[in-house]
Formats: structure tokens, C-alpha cells, sequence
């Protein structure tokens, strides 16, 4: 021990220039390990440095002002390499929050899907505690999205209606959002618009306690704020796309009802009853909507259908059952190019006059065959035509149409689906024997 102990005081007091490069060459060699081993050299040199200036002998100024260096150096080096580490650790969390955020907003195809996604990317950004979008709901400005004290503010109201603010990315606005808050959370602030299809959209209102957002902060709250606009942006277009398609269909549908004056408010009831139905069955919004579009159209077909055939008021002969039948196929074609209707859409068109037992029209399918949005619509029509006077009937009461669709229940018409509707229609409170449109 003695001897090992001198040795490590020779070199100490004497070797300052030894003992420094082998700090330095050991230091090299484990600073890539990670954790405490790479401060192993740098520490052992301190201890060396400080035995030396406390009991050596020789080590003089020129030794202590370079041996201060060398620590002064690695320190700084020791310093620079964390602040490096924290940094890449940062913008591996980034780059993985921009990674996972655009993948969820992608995939979103609602309006608040959008806002959910948006706000958790920017919540995993880790930039700010508190974050709230804030956009308009029946032209008022409301929290939609939020995460820290903003969470208690979810969906309630900023302004009165009416008011004339418009959400933007401006200071009053922002204020009153943070007006939300207790004054001890607040802290610094930052507010960023969220922009799409060339007009605002809504704002984003970060808060934190602390230092203020630096610049390369907002400038990646500002892409977010920018993904979150483009997809609102394309979300909107598309609803504003589907209204005016939908507008068209309605507008085909009330032409029809204009020609075979027969049926008039045909179309509106059993639109109205099926998605009605479809709804009382758990139909998610988008097989509702393709089930709504294929409802307006059903006949469309009988445009194509001379007048001497439409509007006979005795029996059909065979000819002219064909020629009235055929609408079904005509409405399908008529319609197969238009890209933006759904399969559901051009099914039931086409197919809400197939009967469960194989004995409808135009291909004779059966049973499950038999497209859903036709099988359900087609229980819809049944009943719209029984309850409806026809030159050639009087109007069944409800009790008589009812027990008719029970009686084809797993004959012409889907079983399920007529104890469905036939459900649905005795819970209903009014008089009128007709579907309610």
C-alpha cells in the first residue's frame, strides 16, 4: 500500500504533464459509455490535482494555470456534450410527435377527430402544459380541444352570440381564452391561428410557466398549426361538396315527385323514415348518409318511363310491367358514373325492389343477397305505398299495413327490419296513419 501510495504521489507532484494526457487519452476512450464512467478520468485528475497542490512540491504556477485548463476544458466539453444530448433528445421527441400527430390527422375524418388529433400531436410536443383550439360552434367561439387548465373549459362558450369578435389570431381573443384560467397558471403566453381554404379556422392559445416561447418553439407550433389547418381546411370542402351533392339529389328527387304527382311527398317520408330506422339500429353516419342519398333516388329510373305507362290508371299487361319495372336498372345507370355516390347508394337503387324470397326485381337475388340499405328501404317503401292512396286503392290504415308487413316478414320482406320498423312505428304518437316526414 505504501509503495502503491507513492508511486500515485510521485506522479501527482511530478508528472502533471503525464498525468494530464493520460486524462485526456482516458477520457477520450470512455466518453462514448455513457452515464458516470465517462467523468471516471476527469474525476481521478481533480483528486490528483488537489493531493499535488496540497502536499507536492514542484508543481509551480505554470503547472497549476495548465492543470486548471485541462479541467476548465473537459468541464466545458462535459457541459456541451449534455446540452447536445438534450437537444437530440428533443428533437427525437419532436420528430416523433410530428410522426405520430400527422399519422392521426391523416386518418381523421371528422371535424373534432381532426381537433382531438391535432391537440394530443401538440400536447406530445411537450411545449406547453396548457393548450386549448378554439374555433366556432353555431357562430360562437368555444374550447373544442384541450389539455392542462384548459380541460375544464372544454366546449363552453368565450363570447355571448352575437358578439361580433371573430376567432383570429389576435391579443383580445387570446386574452379573453386566457381569461379562463386562474392568474397563478397563466404564465407566458402564445397565440397562433389556424388557418385552411384561405380563411381562419380557429386559434390555438398556448400557456406555461417559466421562460417565454422562444422563436424555433413557435415556429414548430406554427406547423402543427398548420397540419391541423390543412385537414380542417380539406374537411370542410368535402362537407360543403357532399351538401351541394346532396342539394342535387333532393332537387332530382322533388323533379320525380313533380312527374309521377301520384306518390306527392313520397320521397321526403320515406327518406325521413328510413334513416329513421337506420338510426334506431345503430347505422353508423356514413351508411345513414349513403342510405339517405339512395332514398332520394330510388325512382330515379321512372323519368325514363313514358307517360301512357306511368300513369295508366288500369292493370299493366306484361309489356308494360317490364317497361315499368326496368326503372330500377335505368336509375342505376343513370347514376353508375357519378364517383362521389357510395356502392350503398347504387344498391339500393337498383335493388330495394329484390324480395326476400327470391320473387322481386331485377336480378331475383334473396335473402342476404340482397344488399342491406335495399332490404331495409324496401320495408320503408312497402309500407309508404300501402298507407297511400293510388287511383287504383284506397289508403291502408295503420293496423292493416302493419299486419301485411308482419304477414310478408321472411316472405318478401328481411324479418329483422320489419320488426324493427313495425317497432318504431307503434312507438310513434301521432294520428297520421302516413310516415311522418
Amino acid at each position: 500500500m505504501a509503495g502503491g501510495a507513492g508511486v500515485f504521489w510521485a506522479v501527482s507532484a511530478e508528472q502533471v504533464g503525464l498525468l494530464a494526457g493520460l486524462t485526456v487519452a482516458l477520457s477520450a476512450l470512455t466518453w462514448g459509455l455513457g452515464g458516470l464512467v465517462r467523468w471516471v478520468p476527469l474525476v481521478g485528475y481533480v483528486m490528483a490535482f488537489l493531493f499535488s497542490a496540497a502536499w507536492g512540491e514542484g508543481l509551480g504556477v505554470p503547472g497549476l494555470l495548465g492543470a486548471l485548463l485541462l479541467v476548465a476544458g473537459l468541464g466545458a466539453l462535459g457541459l456541451r456534450d449534455s446540452a447536445l444530448a438534450a437537444e437530440v433528445a428533443a428533437l427525437r421527441r419532436v420528430t416523433a410527435a410530428f410522426q405520430e400527430g400527422s399519422g392521426r390527422l391523416v386518418e381523421a375524418n371528422r371535424a373534432e377527430d381532426i381537433v382531438r388529433a391535432g391537440v394530443s400531436m401538440l400536447a406530445d410536443l411537450g411545449l406547453a402544459p396548457n393548450l386549448a383550439y378554439v374555433g366556432y360552434v353555431r357562430g360562437t367561439p368555444q374550447v373544442l380541444g384541450a389539455r392542462g387548465a384548459f380541460v375544464e373549459q372544454l366546449h363552453r362558450p368565450i363570447y355571448q352570440v352575437g358578439d361580433s369578435h371573430s376567432v383570429q389570431a389576435d391579443h383580445a381573443l387570446a386574452e379573453e381564452v386566457l381569461a379562463l384560467l386562474p392568474s397563478e397558471v397563466r404564465g407566458h403566453y402564445l397565440s397562433v391561428p389556424v388557418t385552411g381554404g384561405g380563411h381562419d379556422l380557429g386559434l390555438l392559445v398556448f400557456s406555461r410557466p417559466g421562460a417565454p416561447f422562444s422563436a424555433a418553439e413557435r415556429g414548430m407550433l406554427e406547423s402543427c398549426a398548420c397540419l391541423i389547418g390543412s385537414q380542417l381546411g380539406q374537411w370542410e370542402a368535402i362537407c360543403e361538396l357532399r351538401a351541394a351533392n346532396d342539394l342535387t339529389l333532393r332537387s332530382l328527387g322533388a323533379a320525380l315527385e313533380r312527374r309521377d304527382d301520384e306518390t306527392g311527398g313520397h320521397t321526403t317520408r320515406v327518406v325521413g323514415a328510413s334513416v329513421r330506422l337506420a338510426r334506431s339500429l345503430g347505422w353508423d353516419e356514413e351508411r345513414i348518409a349513403a342510405l339517405r342519398r339512395g332514398a332520394y333516388l330510388h325512382d330515379l329510373g321512372k323519368l325514363a318511363i313514358p307517360d301512357r305507362v306511368l300513369h295508366k290508371r288500369g292493370p299493366l299487361d306484361t309489356e308494360e310491367r317490364r317497361i315499368i319495372e326496368s326503372h330500377s336498372v335505368i336509375g342505376y345507370n343513370l347514376l353508375q358514373d357519378l364517383h362521389f355516390l357510395p356502392a350503398e347508394t347504387l344498391d339500393l337503387v337498383r335493388h330495394h325492389h329484390e324480395r326476400w324470397d327470391g320473387s322481386g326485381y331485377p336480378a331475383r337475388l334473396r335473402g342476404h343477397d340482397i344488399p342491406e340499405t335495399a332490404r331495409l328501404f324496401a320495408v320503408v317503401d312497402v309500407y309508404d305505398a300501402l298507407t297511400s292512396a293510388r287511383p287504383y286503392k284506397a289508403a291502408w290504415s295503420r293496423p292493416q299495413a302493419l299486419q301485411e308487413l308482419r304477414a310478408q316478414a321472411g316472405r318478401q320482406l328481411d324479418p329483422q327490419y320489419v320488426a324493427a320498423f313495425v317497432e318504431m312505428i307503434e312507438a310513434d304518437h301521432h294520428d297520421d296513419v302516413r310516415l311522418v316526414s
